[in-house]
């Protein structure tokens, strides 16, 4: 009879391995994975002290990978957002934690919004549709639009709709198209109570971690030589879908906070302001168009 393998002392283990190949966050990565092969939560890992030969074999190939900078959501072909989990995978941007905060903006804002229509959300950039689908999950009485150019980011974003849909959120409309065409979503004109986006925001000559830079797609990732190019183009058609007093907020690189703001400014937005992430990093801007609801 096989011997069982001893849970805790193999995660040890992979931490040091994956601190070696200079993963970041090597022990929450060593416990996620552990937990994905066993098919449970990390809470729940010390409820299994031992495994099988053969799970620690697959626990072990799959910490290789990841020590290879394989981004962890590869390995486990889920990203969190807000109450949902998407899929993702080679081809789309894999939603970052950072994120989080300007959902949960989104989220305080709309309650805000008086009751007499339900409000309508657009997401640029929609990758994934990881902001689209958990404001849909969290507001069900909205009506979400999503725009994305890249087909393969669409593959995924529809996958993800499909799922959401079966488990009984409200449907989001995806729309194949470039958010930077002033023609886009052309009905929604003037309707729109808020537009959020999480576009490409890199600068061109940024350094990457391999998680990034190997395997996120460029298109998603650059923004020009400032990493403003597209958020530049964007505003005119933030400020042309938004009714007035509608709101937007743009996610943008951590040296951009001033220059996305004075965009907005320049184009006679009000209320404008700077908001930083979980490592207290310039990460998301808000402002409204001017006028009354």
């Amino acid at each position: 009879m096989t011997e069982r393998l001893r849970l805790r002392p193999l995660i040890v283990e992979a931490a040091a391995r994956l601190a070696e190949a200079g993963v970041g966050s090597p022990m929450p990565d060593a416990e996620s994975l552990a937990a994905h092969v066993l098919g449970t939560e990390r809470m729940r890992l010390a409820l299994i002290p031992m495994i099988e030969p053969g799970i620690a074999d697959r626990y072990r190939a799959l910490i290789e990978q990841r020590a290879a900078r394989i981004p962890l959501q590869h390995l486990t072909g889920t990203a969190a957002m807000g109450e949902i989990d998407l899929a993702v995978g080679p081809g789309v941007f894999v939603p970052r934690p950072e994120t989080e905060l300007l959902f949960a903006w989104a989220l305080a804002y709309l309650e805000t919004l008086p009751h007499d229509h339900p409000p309508i959300v657009v997401d640029l950039c929609t990758g994934s549709g990881a902001l689209a689908l958990a404001i849909a999950h969290a507001r069900p009485d909205a009506e979400v639009h999503a725009v994305e150019l890249d087909a393969d980011a669409l593959t995924w974003a529809r996958r993800n709709a499909g799922t959401r849909i079966a488990e009984g959120d409200t449907p989001i409309t995806l729309h194949a198209d470039d958010v930077t065409d002033q023609t886009v979503l052309t009905p929604l004109t003037g309707r729109v109570d808020l537009v959020i986006a999480n576009p490409p925001y890199i600068p061109d000559a940024a350094i990457l971690d391999p998680e990034v830079a190997d395997h996120d797609p460029h298109r998603a990732l650059f923004g020009g030589p400032d990493g403003l190019d597209v958020i530049r183009a964007m505003v005119p058609t933030i400020a042309r879908l938004l009714r007035p007093a509608g709101a937007t907020a743009i996610e943008h690189d951590d040296t951009n906070g001033g220059g996305v703001a004075a965009l907005l400014t320049a184009a006679e937005f009000v209320d404008v302001a700077e908001h930083t992430d979980l490592a207290d990093k310039p990460r998301f801007v808000v402002a409204r168009r001017s006028g009354n609801p």
